[in-house]
């Protein structure tokens, strides 16, 4: 009897957890498809009709840690109209996904790097969609915030995301993360810097003297 569409999404989900769990512990070139699809419980051709390659295995894994970002942060900022909150709740719902157990989301952060420049093309166009929601979110609260006019949008967002994704490199996974206190720092250290406060100028750095002998 041939499967129902239930049970083949279920299938599929499990392939991707048990992926992303050995892609995490391992990294991907030291993956190999046969320990996913014992991993997963599935047979070796059953994974490779499903996905031709590691790296379409690879592609899924990270679409699905987009796609359950996105859901994350939209129900998120559902429950305020309010810019700024918005913002703010946004920044809490990435951070709680970034250090849940899912390890798809490290995946999407740290193995991207696993693929070609055709599936990193596709990759890119996937998180280029959720990185635009932020970008609204950010537009939408910097319009009622009295931002310098020197302030770089695309520098600030940067800034923001390497910050945050770095937190699931230091923070001890022995210890139950407080997310709102991370993200509500995060956030304070920010925007008390973006905002319209004067800051005084620097005097300009020493010239490199170059290459400095050890005698």
């Amino acid at each position: 009897m041939p499967k129902s569409t239930s049970e083949v999404a279920g299938v599929n989900t499990t392939i991707l957890i048990a992926a992303a769990s050995l892609f995490r512990r391992r990294g991907v070139r030291g993956t190999a498809t046969r320990e996913i699809a014992r991993a997963a419980g599935v047979l070796p051709g059953s994974l490779h009709y499903r996905y031709a390659t590691k790296e379409r295995l690879l592609l899924a894994v990270l679409e699905r840690a987009m796609v359950r970002l996105t859901a994350s942060v939209e129900r998120a900022i559902a429950t305020s109209d309010d810019p700024l909150t918005r913002l703010r709740l946004a920044l809490r719902a990435h951070l709680r996904d970034l250090l849940a157990a899912d390890d798809s989301v490290y995946v999407l952060l740290y193995e991207w790097r696993a693929l070609s420049e055709p599936a990193l093309a596709e990759m890119l166009a996937t998180r280029r969609r959720y990185e635009e929601l932020f970008v609204r979110l950010l537009e939408e609260a910097m319009a009622v915030l009295p931002l310098r006019p020197q302030v770089d949008l695309f520098l600030l967002r940067q800034f923001v995301f390497g910050a945050v994704n770095q937190v699931a490199m230091w923070h001890p996974a022995d210890r139950e993360p407080d997310i709102e206190y991370i993200a509500d720092q995060f956030f304070g250290l920010v925007a008390f810097g973006a905002l319209d406060i004067p800051v005084e100028p620097l005097p300009p750095l020493p010239p490199d003297p170059g290459d400095v002998s050890c005698d």
